[in-house]
């Protein structure tokens, strides 16, 4: 089943006698002023949709886990229970589009137990595209009796990402500039771990800004050495567009073990090696 859900379609839900709770997780690795996404949430967003902070409540502290590492069972179940979320609901998360921090919402949801989460495709910005109403007034808190139980989705630690490296494809998600190393905005070292494939989440969306159709999603991931019985991992800064690429796989049917401290943990090790430039071809 896709964990994608096209705006046109998640409308026609919203009409039906059980729809989903919306859970709007607008995010912005570069606001300083307030919660980042809180004032894009403010200023539109969907009827009914609960804000929940990516950084405070589908993360836990910074420190030696990395920038974004998972958060505890406890702050998922109250975000969770604030939206109104019981056992058996559907729940679908979205952000201001490209979907990467609604990833990182479906990712934490479906591995603390949540079985029927959803990503809109494209975010607000294909739902204002298809003149889907906007609001910004915020929902009253629900009541929800949703109980965290983590353990639903595959996870690495830094030496299983490396071990996927070597015998598996382990995907780097970062921007190709970062994976070289040639640029690093974020993190106090450049480059990424060795036999890593460059993967920029990017490439997973079209024009459009949805996701790529399955048919070229597989051609994509196929070409960066994905098939039948390859372990595959995927990382990034932190945490959040390695969600990205696993919704993608996802799509395809291809499970990903996610490492979540990601290149940001690896690099409070001085004893972890680093690689540099373009891969060898």
């Amino acid at each position: 089943m896709s964990a994608l859900v096209s705006p046109e379609q998640l409308r026609d839900e919203l009409g039906a006698p059980r729809p989903p709770v919306l859970v709007d997780v607008q995010w912005s690795l570069t606001t300083t002023a307030g919660p980042p996404g809180r004032q894009l949430y403010a200023a539109g967003h969907l009827p009914g949709a609960h804000f929940v902070d990516l950084d405070a409540e589908l993360a836990g502290a910074p420190g030696p886990g990395g920038r974004h590492p998972l958060p505890t069972a406890h702050s998922v179940e109250a975000a969770l229970r604030r939206c109104g979320v019981d056992e058996g609901s559907k729940v679908v998360a979205y952000d201001q589009g490209p979907c990467t921090a609604a990833a990182r919402a479906w990712w934490v949801f479906r591995y603390f137990g949540v079985a029927d989460v959803r990503v809109l495709d494209g975010g607000l910005a294909a739902w204002r595209g298809v003149d889907g109403p906007v609001t910004t007034e915020p929902p009253l808190p629900g009541t929800g009796t949703f109980t965290a139980r983590p353990g639903g989705m595959p996870v690495l630690d830094a030496d299983g990402a490396a071990e996927v490296a070597r015998a598996g494809v382990l995907l780097d998600a970062r921007a190709t500039e970062r994976y070289t190393g040639e640029v690093e905005p974020i993190d106090p070292v450049a480059g990424h771990i060795p036999g890593a494939v460059s993967a920029p989440t990017t490439d997973n969306m079209g024009a459009d800004g949805r996701f790529r159709s399955p048919t070229a999603l597989r051609d994509r991931f196929t070409a960066l050495g994905v098939g039948e019985g390859v372990p595959v991992g995927a990382y990034c800064g932190s945490g959040v567009t390695a969600a990205h690429e696993a919704l993608a796989l996802q799509e395809v049917g291809v499970e990903v073990a996610l490492y979540v401290g990601s290149w940001s943990e690896w690099v409070t090790d001085a004893r972890r090696p680093v690689a540099t430039g373009a891969p060898t071809p």
